[in-house]
């Protein structure tokens, strides 16, 4: 594992998790065409890391980028975006690909997004070196968004969480996992997770959405994801913790009633859609004992927050609903 991107608490801070202090790490204009640059993966790669980017250009037209980096913070984002071949289909039609999330099983780096076929849904690709891509088929009907893969195979079937949707800007959602032999056939959809009740954890009572590729620890997978509540003011994004079954990623152990990070910071209440914290990536080292998470703030630049692994998942369990 490469040495992941960290800074210490701040001294003060009470909070589970913390902000990089000269947050953004990505600001909205990295590249010479984009309006805005969020809602992105990253994992490591070679002896630094690579990532795809969601990069808005100033037709408002959105795509996905490849780009690299050495330690995680400053990054080198393609000018053009990710040119896909023919994976597992020759259809590959897309009207728009947006919030990417990327994990490596076996031997390739698969990728998720939203994909625009006829409304929005999970399109599916791979890259052996971030250079090369292809396209598969996708993985469901339209309407769907957050389509996230877990790591590893369950029980020998690919798995990957989605949140079946609308057409519009949601205004409602739960999570669920679906399983496949291929990467092409995708069945066996099972509720994992819905939306709470106003008073028992406001924050997530309107629509929920998986945010990084789960994470593999003693007591099962722990998930990352968003939340929203739809205020006077319009949606507010937040992000939460659960703990999934190992075996049954449709089983819930364990699921924060309080969130773990929400919009505080400047770059999370201002921008193109304000009040929005949204976690597409993290990276882990179990050995040293820390989380970074890579998080779309207000829908236009890139933030990054830490917290020591254990303590996250402490707090998962200690303040469940």
């Amino acid at each position: 594992m490469n040495t992941i991107p960290w800074q210490e608490k701040p001294d003060g801070c009470t909070d589970v998790m913390w902000r990089y202090a000269s947050n953004p790490i990505i600001k909205r204009d990295a590249i010479p065409t984009s309006n805005s640059i969020f809602n992105s993966a990253v994992v490591p790669f070679k002896d630094g890391y690579a990532g795809v980017f969601r990069c808005d250009n100033k037709a408002v037209q959105m795509n996905i980028f490849a780009g690299f980096s050495k330690d995680g913070i400053h990054w080198d984002i393609n000018h053009q975006p990710i040119n896909f071949g023919e994976g597992n289909t020759s259809m590959i039609e897309s009207d728009y690909k947006y919030d990417p999330r990327v994990t490596f099983i076996e031997d390739r780096y698969w990728i998720t997004w939203c994909n625009g076929y006829h409304g929005p849904t999970i399109g599916i690709g791979y890259t052996f070196d971030f250079k090369e891509f292809f396209q598969c088929e996708n993985a469901f009907l339209p309407f769907n968004r957050n389509g996230v893969l877990f790591p590893e195979k369950i029980d020998g079937k690919y798995a990957m969480l989605s949140r079946p949707s609308d057409n519009g800007h949601t205004p409602f959602g739960d999570i669920y996992v679906s399983f496949s032999p291929d990467m092409k056939y995708w069945g066996e959809h099972r509720c994992v997770m819905k939306v709470t009740p106003f008073p028992e954890s406001a924050w997530q009572c309107t629509k929920i959405g998986a945010g990084p590729i789960p994470i593999p620890i003693e007591e099962g997978w722990l998930m990352l994801y968003h939340g929203v509540i739809h205020t006077c003011n319009g949606f507010r994004y937040s992000m939460g913790a659960a703990i999934l079954d190992k075996n049954n990623p449709s089983k819930v152990t364990y699921r924060t009633k309080p969130y773990l990070l929400a919009p505080q910071e400047i770059y999370e209440c201002v921008g193109d859609v304000p009040n929005v914290v949204f976690p597409c990536a993290a990276l882990h080292s179990v050995e040293e004992d820390k989380l970074a998470v890579y998080y779309g703030a207000a829908d236009t630049v890139v933030g990054l927050a830490f917290g020591k692994l254990s303590e996250v998942i402490a707090f998962t369990k200690e303040n469940s609903i």
